[in-house]
């Protein structure tokens, strides 16, 4: 038996976290990209020096942090913008993410929560995708919730990333959350069985 390292992904606000939390609960240890992505550029770290290079000062608040709304009102209406930011963060998440699944103990199940792993090429590099699912519709009124944007601004953040069908394509199980809470719980525990089954034949 060893480390079974599996990718979680989908589409912004499909439903990650919760579905993270709920393997949590049953036992996986989580890998959470957004918190290394957060922690690569604080203060201090190289990573926010070279986004101040490439994006200027004004990407930088009051108290010395990165301003994320600035930067992302930047990001997300220029491609290579977003694709220049990948190339100073994701290496170093990489790094991060790499050292925490060496260091869980033998049978453990890791599951990374990686938004962008389509986009990144990312999803040969672990034992399984997971994939959250939702129509695009859906997609966009719970964004609009979560974040106050309008219809146009949560329609451009879904579309900046991979579509669904490209997501399924890499998807070994794949979570529909559309539905309720329970329905959602009753998936997770469906994944999680096959996840358990899979790491005690490794």
């Amino acid at each position: 038996m060893s480390v079974l390292s599996v990718a979680l992904t989908g589409g912004i606000a499909s439903g990650k976290t919760a579905v993270a939390r709920m393997l949590a609960e049953r036992g996986a240890i989580i890998v959470d990209s957004d918190l290394l992505s957060r922690q690569v550029v604080e203060p201090g770290t190289p990573g926010l020096a070279a986004i101040v290079d490439r994006f200027g000062r004004s990407v930088v608040a009051a108290d010395g942090s990165l301003d994320r709304q600035v930067l992302g009102e930047i990001i997300f209406a220029d491609g290579q913008a977003r694709a220049d930011l990948n190339d100073i963060v994701h290496p170093e998440v990489r790094r991060r993410r790499a050292e925490m699944i060496a260091s869980a103990p033998d049978g453990s199940i890791v599951v990374s929560v990686i938004p962008l792993l389509v986009e990144s090429g990312l999803q040969d590099d672990f034992d399984g995708v997971i994939v959250v699912d939702l129509p695009i519709s859906t997609q966009v009124d719970r964004l609009k919730a979560r974040n106050g944007l309008n219809d146009d601004q949560a329609r451009a953040r879904v579309t900046a990333q991979a579509s669904g069908d490209e997501r399924l394509a890499a998807a070994d199980w794949v979570i529909e959350n559309s539905g309720s809470y329970d329905q959602l719980r009753a998936q997770v525990e469906m994944v999680w069985d096959a996840l358990t089954t899979k790491v005690i034949a490794l």
